[in-house]
């Protein structure tokens, strides 16, 4: 049975902190959830880190169904939720319900994941009373990136302080079971975690959350073209992925691959009679 919304809420009652990874294919999904991690998001970061797009504005819909049906055939025990990618939720209610019921329907998933606070909070409560399990996500929200002006810190200001708080509240509020904080420094971060009582999942929010996220390719160091300051390399596999190819690449030019061992016989009989 996968994990449920309601043991994700119970374990930050219980003081249990909780892990997030991003999965995007078959094969990592399936290593992630036999690991034991209870919360995997098919992220639109897979814009960038499996489709080599400069940001995760490009990623459409169809893109993320995709990726996220092989997520769902990888695993058994994990909460798999999905990113719904920009502009799938805001023209209107109606978009927003559509396109989160695709990912419910169509893909496999258990919950939607969306970006912002108030602006989207009545968006999330049609969505949570239509039985659509949401994720919030606030601070730095990649989507709005042109908006900031970059990947800059949130809430060092009052005012933004302020409407983090206020965005938060607004998501609990509209129902959502849970909220990622990305960007946002740690002393505020913990002070938010606080005074809401869903769990929050922090990215580069420090250690006072109620659970931690990282895009999966950041942490196995498979991903090299930016590595951010939030996440720790706990793998290089690009050097081991680059000695395997480079090896594989000298054995097949000398002759030394395949050997017998990769090889299949066969009665010599048969190529006698092909002569």
């Amino acid at each position: 049975m996968r994990v449920t919304i309601n043991q994700i809420k119970e374990m930050k009652q219980k003081g249990e902190i909780i892990s997030m990874l991003t999965a995007y294919d078959y094969v990592t999904a399936k290593i992630v959830d036999e690991a034991g991690i209870p919360l995997i998001l098919v992220g639109d970061s897979l814009g960038m880190v499996v489709l080599g797009y400069e940001s995760t504005i490009p990623v459409t819909i169809e893109e993320m169904l995709h990726h996220t049906k092989a997520v769902v055939r990888g695993t058994k025990k994990a909460m798999i939720i999905g990113d719904m990618p920009f502009m799938t939720y805001h023209v209107s209610i109606e978009d927003a319900l559509r396109n989160a019921a695709r990912f419910i329907q169509e893909a496999g998933t258990q919950a939607v994941k969306l970006e912002g606070g108030v602006t989207v909070a009545e968006n999330v409560r049609r969505i949570v009373d239509c039985g659509i399990p949401v994720m919030g996500h606030i601070g730095l929200t990649p989507q709005s990136i042109h908006q900031f002006g970059g990947h800059k810190i949130q809430g060092r200001t009052p005012e933004v302080a302020s409407r983090l708080l206020e965005d938060a509240r607004a998501l609990e509020e509209a129902g959502a079971f849970a909220v990622v904080m990305e960007t946002v420094p740690a002393p505020l971060a913990a002070l938010i975690t606080k005074k809401i009582n869903i769990p929050t999942i922090g990215i580069g929010a420090g250690i006072g959350c109620d659970g931690q996220v990282q895009v999966i390719n950041d942490i196995l160091g498979s991903y090299t073209d930016f590595v951010p300051k939030h996440a720790k390399q706990y793998a290089r596999l690009v050097d081991i992925m680059s000695s395997a190819i480079a090896e594989y690449h000298s054995e097949v030019q000398s002759g030394k691959f395949p050997t017998e061992a990769q090889s299949f016989s066969m009665d010599e009989s048969v190529l006698a009679g092909l002569d």
